[in-house]
């Protein structure tokens, strides 16, 4: 059966790099949080939607949003997935 969480990622820490970096930032940000509280195994890889990697580069490289609502996923056998969650 599958896992699911909804969470909401704060993405403070992509602005206290430089801001040609910023929203490489944040994506690493996403991994850090989601594999943090998913308890991501050793065995097991991180898959972002596309959809979510718009949304972090919609407004450029040096203005990536301050938080993003993500709804994670644990199906066995399969990677860990981070999808945008619709409202």
């Amino acid at each position: 059966m599958a896992e699911i969480k909804e969470m909401t990622i704060p993405l403070r820490a992509a602005w206290n790099v430089p801001r040609t970096r910023r929203a490489n930032r944040a994506i690493t940000e996403i991994k850090n949080h989601v594999a943090r509280h998913m308890k991501k195994r050793e065995d097991e890889d991180i898959w972002i939607d596309e959809a979510v990697n718009h949304y972090i580069w919609s407004r450029g490289m040096q203005k990536p949003p301050r938080k993003i609502k993500v709804v994670c996923t644990r199906e066995e056998g399969f990677p860990l997935e981070v999808k945008l969650l619709e409202d």
